[in-house]
């Protein structure tokens, strides 16, 4: 199997495989592994399992939950990813006599392994491979198969073939010239002696031993509902440790402590609280689909950091009557963690991801359609930024300014929520099939409803409650540590807010699923540009603060400069180590000049 033989299809199905397998603790790659790469990362094999009323879920819970496949002797790699087994192999190599191995070609072979997990599902639920076949070909666009013998007919041939054995056995004797009556004489001869009567507990023992052989079934009866897929994991040490910082920041404030060491237990209790909230989010949308799911991922994957951007407005405001001064630092603030989330994703977390990558893989694949639509919404939000500071440039001498640039400010961010909405429209419904995005796999069980909605409500709380904490001890940090609202704005508070986030890319990355990841980092910086920065507007005025898309020069120069540089480096859908050494110097350097503003 060479490389050039894998359509783009059926490369993203084997780079999920390796990264199924590592997740799951495998040495080796299996045909479980390989089944589960195509359906994670293939609309085609998720509609014809529904099409034949199985569960893709389900099957994909069975996958995951086989023994542990290690590494034989011999069975090395020298790339350095995960070998495959045999098994394995032969699932690929059935794609040769194609001009291209893809996803329907990869199904096919899993259909026609009876001794493969999805074979194994076909005939327990009774599902002809040959219907299975004609419904993937039909869905792919290929020539279907009409197999000429029917199911029942294929039964009959061995009993057809038993029944020709005596008749071929009497021919021989009548080439020799025998009579018939001796040839017949023989088979008289063997009916007195009644075998089948003989043989008949035979039938009675196999159905007594027949209980026996549900050991067969037990495959279909070992698949894990909904939330039982692993023993339960042990929540992350470092979560449990800094949960303390929770009750310790309320503590200090109410002790009237030093509002510098507030701040920064403050920024310690939003790291564990925003990753909650990440989790349930995801074992809600594992629970309702991949529709809603993706809905839900989308809204809540800026939570965190939209919550202290509001609660730094609503200290904005409530400045307007005691501490006036304070009011132009509280929304400098704001302004700067969005262009400061925008530029953290597409460089920090985007630099890391491509090194943490590229340090087990010479190269880095992913998806360039999903990069392609990223880069064309980030650069919509560029000219978002540009306008309304080109405006404020041109008109600085009039006496309605402030007045003309929130209307502006306004009516820019009603074309931004709609093209939002027209983006999720587009990417989970009419095109996720070309997009093709992965959900973010849930470790352990799966959290019921229930369960997962109150810990969001709770841990959504505290994150209100420390980014208030968090947001009251700026103007003392900027005055005691010399840091300006812009650095503050630009590299502190993004860093906090999306911290969990952004571990969660660079894990994925280094585990080889690029197509997550930088679902993640572009994803999240077009949600930032496109939702959380028109929220921000309707919300600053709604609470009388003076909140505008009107932006400094070196914030709207810096977020163009970070678009264009990742947009060179991802749009031909492959990255290396090396470039995200590039993109992690670029944000070093925007970090320095931010110091010095």
């Amino acid at each position: 199997m060479t490389e050039r033989r894998l359509h783009e299809s059926a490369r993203r199905a084997l780079e999920q495989a390796q990264a199924e397998a590592a997740r799951l603790g495998h040495e080796v790659v299996g045909s479980e592994h390989v089944l589960l790469g195509v359906l994670r990362t293939s609309p085609l094999a998720d509609e014809v399992l529904r099409e034949l009323g199985i569960d893709s879920a389900q099957v994909q819970q069975r996958l995951e939950s086989g023994p542990k496949k290690v590494r034989s002797r011999g069975e090395e790699s020298p790339d350095g990813s995960l070998p495959l087994t045999s098994h394995a192999r032969r699932l690929l190599d059935s794609g040769r006599g194609e001009e291209d191995v893809t996803d329907a070609s990869l199904l096919l072979a899993a259909v026609a392994d009876q001794r493969g997990a999805l074979g194994k599902v076909l005939a327990e639920r009774g599902i002809a491979a040959a219907s299975a076949r004609a419904e993937i070909q039909r869905r792919a666009g290929l020539p279907v198969d009409v197999p000429a013998v029917s199911a029942e007919a294929a039964d009959n041939v061995p009993a057809k073939r038993e029944k020709a054995q005596p008749s071929q056995r009497e021919q021989a004797p009548r080439e020799k010239g025998q009579p018939t009556a001796r040839v017949k004489q023989p088979r008289e001869a063997r009916e007195p002696r009644e075998p089948r009567e003989r043989r008949e507990p035979r039938g009675a023992r196999a159905n007594e031993v027949q209980p026996r052989r549900e050991p067969e079934e037990r495959p279909a009866e070992r698949v894990p509902s909904l939330g039982k897929l692993a023993p339960k994991p042990k929540p992350p040490l470092w979560r449990t440790i800094l949960l303390l910082a929770v009750p310790a920041s309320i503590a200090l404030r109410y002790f009237h402590a030093s509002p510098v060491l507030v701040f920064v237990t403050a920024c310690l209790a939003v790291l564990p609280l925003a990753g909650l909230m990440g989790e349930a989010t995801e074992h809600i949308a594992a629970r309702t689909g991949p529709t809603i799911g993706g809905l839900l991922n989308a809204t809540f994957g800026n939570a965190a950091e939209l919550i202290i951007a509001i609660m730094g407005l609503r200290a904005a405001a409530e400045a307007l009557t005691t501490a006036p001064e304070k009011v132009g630092t509280f929304v400098s603030v704001v302004k700067a963690s969005i262009t400061g989330s925008i530029i953290g994703n597409l460089l920090l977390i985007l630099g890391l991801a491509f090194v943490a990558g590229g340090l087990k893989r010479p190269v880095l694949r992913f998806n360039r359609t999903s990069t392609g639509m990223s880069a064309g919404m980030l650069f919509l939000s560029v000219v978002s930024l540009v306008l309304p500071a080109l405006y404020h440039n041109l008109h600085r001498s009039d006496v309605t300014l402030g007045a003309d640039e929130r209307t502006i400010s306004l009516e820019i961010g009603a074309v931004l929520l709609l093209t939002y909405l027209a983006s999720l429209l587009f990417t989970l419904r009419t095109h996720s099939s070309l997009l093709g995005g992965e959900a973010h796999p849930v470790e352990g069980p799966t959290w019921s409803i229930g369960k997962s909605a109150l810990i969001l409500a709770l841990a959504t709380a505290g994150v209100a409650v420390e980014s208030e904490l968090l947001v009251h001890g700026i103007g003392e940090v900027s005055s005691a540590w010399g840091l300006s609202a812009m650095f503050l704005g630009l590299i502190v508070v993004p860093i906090i807010g999306n911290a969990a986030e952004h571990a969660a890319a660079v894990v994925f990355a280094r585990k080889g699923q690029m197509d997550l990841s930088l679902q993640i980092c572009l994803g999240s910086s077009t949600q930032v540009a496109l939702l959380v920065a028109p929220i921000l507007v309707f919300v600053g005025v709604a609470m009388g603060v003076p909140m505008d898309l009107v932006f400094s020069p070196f914030e709207v120069l810096v977020l163009a400069l970070a678009t264009v540089t990742a947009a060179v480096l991802t749009l031909d859908g492959e990255s290396h180590w090396f470039e995200g050494v590039q993109l992690l110097a670029l944000y070093l350097m925007v970090g320095i000049a931010a110091f010095f503003i």
